[in-house]
Order: structure tokens, then C-alpha cells, then sequence
């Protein structure tokens, strides 16, 4: 296990999140599954208790620890995307598989774990600064997934 390691705390579907990351996002995998040793609140022993899998390169563990905690945006995976193509197929992917739209790139998973699916032409335009910043980015709040062709032709003014 990684030094740092992101904990994402689901109900019961860790493994089933972690198998999902791995088959949507490049760089993920799924490393090891742990079972627990004994009975404990939200489980019997036996039952998945965490999961170690990468999303895109990042370390994390999934912890089965009942429905006590719930996911939100105060927590999100931003996901770089290098055109409109790979854009729509993780936004798909999480949207088409029991996910939520949000506002300005932003989605949730089934499992609530929030993904901001962002078109490196918004980040671009945002560092730009001036008003090239600012149509981009008027452009942007009014998207829920984002449109590269519209943020591009936002830049150009």
C-alpha cells in the first residue's frame, strides 16, 4: 500500500465501485481485496472489509463501513480529459452506470463519490486569465457535462 492513500468510505460496495474505476479509468486496478477477520457492525466476518485499487494513477482504499457516512462535493476526483471523445465516455460511463449530473463538469457515481470531468481547453482558458477567462468560464455555468467546441469557441470570443 502506498504511503498516502486516499479512504473512500462506501456502505457495502466497495469492491464493486473499485472493479468499476478500474474498467472505466487508464492507470486503475484493483490490488487486493480484504476480508474481515471477524464480525463488526455493518458485516460478519467473511464479508469485504477494504480494497485497495488506483483511479487513474491515485492510491486509494476502499472501506466497507455500513451506511453511517455519506459521500460529498467536498471530496471529488478530477478527471483530465484531452477532447470532447473522452469527455463523453467518463462522463457516460458514470452518468450511464446509476450516476448524476451535476453543474459545471461535475457528476456523481451510484455511489455518490463526486468526479469532475474536465476538457483541458477549460483549464487552459481559465489560466489565460482576462476575458478570455471570463467567457470560458460564463460559458462553463451554464453546462452540466462539459462542451469543448462551446468552451473553445468561448475563448476565441
Amino acid at each position: 500500500m502506498a504511503k498516502n492513500t486516499i479512504c473512500l468510505w462506501y456502505d457495502k460496495d466497495a469492491e464493486v465501485a473499485a472493479r468499476f474505476y478500474a474498467e472505466t479509468f487508464p492507470d486503475s486496478a484493483v490490488s487486493a481485496v480484504h476480508r474481515a477477520p471477524s464480525d463488526y457492525p455493518s458485516g460478519k466476518a467473511g464479508d469485504v472489509l477494504t480494497v485497495e485499487f488506483t483511479v487513474a494513477g491515485v492510491a486509494c482504499l476502499g472501506l466497507n463501513g455500513g451506511p453511517v457516512f455519506k459521500h460529498n462535493e467536498a471530496f471529488s476526483f478530477q478527471i483530465a480529459t484531452d477532447d470532447q471523445a473522452e469527455t463523453d465516455r467518463y462522463w457516460n460511463a458514470i452518468v450511464g452506470n446509476g450516476g448524476q449530473e451535476s453543474a459545471c463538469g461535475w457528476c456523481k457515481d451510484r455511489w455518490g463519490v463526486s468526479w469532475q470531468i474536465t476538457p483541458r481547453v477549460l483549464t487552459e482558458a481559465l489560466a489565460a486569465g482576462g476575458t478570455e477567462a471570463k467567457r470560458a468560464f460564463d460559458a462553463m455555468m451554464g453546462m452540466t457535462k462539459i462542451d469543448v467546441a462551446a468552451i473553445e469557441a468561448a475563448r476565441r470570443g
